[in-house]
This record gives structure tokens, sequence and C-alpha cells, in this order.
């Protein structure tokens, strides 16, 4: 018995420990966000969360939004270029030549990227994903 009382304190004296090191490093990396200026501004941020209901006078809270929200930009850009890396690819394949290496994003491609993440997207009927849609010469009888 005395033996697995022992245990339990010891376990319970890691768990503290850990969690000593935990709020540490959190505390650790809030601090550097104060020194850290994220590529979306703090005004903006600040903009779309007092938006949605929050207010936060913390400084470090808005930059940690801003940098969590420039890691998933980042991330469905990253996805929206393989999309267009893999179609653009398969369309090289069908015309077994290419002249020009230029990739083109699309919507579809940044749609695919962004269902990934739970996101849906639609688009306006109008929009182009084309430079050449929509100028194609109409008549129109009056």
């Amino acid at each position: 018995m005395m033996n697995n009382q022992n245990q339990n304190q010891h376990n319970h004296q890691q768990s503290s420990e850990v969690r000593h090191d935990d709020d540490a490093a959190l505390s650790d990396f809030l601090a550097s966000l104060m020194d850290y200026t994220p590529t979306i501004p703090d005004e903006l941020v600040e903009h779309y969360v007092a938006k949605s209901g929050f207010q936060c006078p913390d400084v470090r809270l808005i930059r940690l939004v801003a940098v969590a929200t420039q890691k998933f930009i980042a991330e469905v850009a990253t996805d929206a270029l393989q999309h267009s890396k893999a179609r653009q690819s398969a369309v090289v394949k069908d015309k077994k030549q290419q002249k020009e290496k230029r990739l083109t994003l699309t919507m579809d491609d940044l749609s695919k990227s962004l269902r990934e993440y739970g996101v849906n997207m639609k688009h306006q009927e109008y929009f182009a994903d084309s430079p050449s849609t929509g100028t194609e010469s109409t008549s129109r009888e009056e």
C-alpha cells in the first residue's frame, strides 16, 4: 500500500512538472508575440474579432489569432497550388508538349483546397476563371 501511495505521489509530481513546463512554454510563446509583427495587421484582426462579437484588449491574443490565420492561409494556398499543378500536368500529358510553364490558380483549385478544410465555397456565376471568359462578342437584337 505504501509503495502504491509513493507511486501516485510521484505521478502527481511528474504531472505538475509537465503542466508547469507547458505553462512556461506558453508564457514564453505569448511573450515572444509582443516582439513579432505578423503579416496580417493587428487592426484587421481586431476588426474581424470584434465583428464576431469578441472583445480582447490583449495584443498577444490578437497576434496569436493573426499567426493562426496566416498559417491557415499558407496551408490553403499550398494545397491549392498542388491542385493546380496536378490539373495542369494532366493537361500537359494530353497535349504532349507545353511551351509555357506558367501555373494558373483557378477558383476550382482554391475551392478543392478549402473543401479539405471544411470550407465550402461557391462563386458567382459571372465570376471568370479564365481571362478569355466573357470576351466573346454577343449580338443583341433591339
